[in-house]
């Protein structure tokens, strides 16, 4: 019997020693813990203000933006010296859209060549293709993500061109009644910007901005012509500072610009009204008439079969 209380005892103590053991490794750990903290909070605490501002700084500051502003070097090298401003021409036709600049288009260009042939040749690197192929795509997959930026830029210019074609001729009417009823032309052109809320009137309100804030009026219609692509609008400007400069009255000038954007949304409209059974005679040919034979000549082609099977 003394034998299973003596080894009893002795594991129980053992377990008694482990377990203060272990506690008092915790404690010591808790306390080094604790102690490294307080080291760093003093440490910090001692440290210069500006490193501490540097800490403080949130880390898209720290790390991204560096980051981006060594991408934007790198595009900057790696484009032509007119390639900024196309990007800034094409800026101004989209709009200038919000947090778009010409520096962020170039680093995108940048990342988006990275981040696509990183993509391209993990994607096609376990395809078996050959070493020439595998380096002839992945260099392709790389030039569309480099474009990708460009492209995505000129189609918000196209739409927004789009918006303000459509709405030119109603604003011109607009500017020449607002004129004809003997208003200023500032007065009509800040009719024209309050009537909407649409990409044209955005121009106008820049357009009478800029007159508002000494710009003479030739120069700011010369710069509004700048700002876009469209022949009507160009076509307008161009117009107007003939009129201004030839002292011809502008309600005339007027009348006859918005006579002929008139005329120039009817001739789109009746362009797209032909184009019609042009571009309607590809899903006619490959989708309903086959639909049509298959519906037509189907049950004739099976009572065909089924007569020459059974003789």
């Amino acid at each position: 019997m003394s034998e299973p209380i003596l080894l009893a005892g002795a594991v129980l103590v053992g377990l008694s020693m482990l377990l203060a053991l272990s506690v008092i490794g915790v404690i010591t750990s808790e306390r080094r813990g604790v102690a490294r903290s307080v080291a760093a909070i003093q440490a910090l605490d001692s440290a210069p203000s500006v490193l501490k501002e540097e800490i403080e700084r949130p880390f898209a500051e720290r790390v991204i933006a560096p980051l981006g502003g060594r991408m934007v070097g790198l595009g900057r090298r790696l484009v032509r010296a007119d390639t900024a401003r196309k990007i800034q021409y094409r800026l101004n036709i989209a709009g200038n859209p919000p947090a778009w600049d010409v520096n962020r288009i170039l680093g995108l260009k940048v990342l988006g060549a990275g981040v696509f042939t990183a993509l391209g040749f993990v994607y096609l690197v376990g395809r078996g293709w050959p070493l020439y192929k595998l380096f002839l795509v992945t260099v392709l997959v790389g030039l569309f993500g480099y474009v990708l930026p460009n492209i995505l830029l000129y189609n918000a210019g196209q739409k927004r061109e789009k918006l303000m074609r459509n709405a030119l001729p109603d604003a011109m009417d607009l500017l020449t009644i607002s004129v004809e009823a003997g208003l200023g032309f500032d007065a009509a052109v800040s009719r024209v910007a309050k009537n909407g809320e649409g990409p044209l009137n955005q121009e106008f309100a820049r357009l009478l901005q800029e007159m508002q804030l000494g710009v003479g009026r030739v120069q700011a219609m010369r710069a509004m012509a700048e700002r876009t692509s469209m022949s009507e609008l160009r076509s307008f400007c161009g117009a107007m500072v003939q009129a201004d400069s030839l002292g011809i009255p502008i309600a005339r000038v007027l009348r006859i610009q918005s006579s002929e954007m008139r005329t120039k949304r009817r001739q789109r409209a009746e362009e797209k009204a032909q184009q019609v059974p042009v571009r309607i005679m590809i899903p006619l040919v490959l989708f309903i008439l086959p639909c049509l034979f298959i519906i037509i000549l189907g049950p004739a082609g099976i009572q065909i079969a089924a007569t020459f099977g059974s003789s």
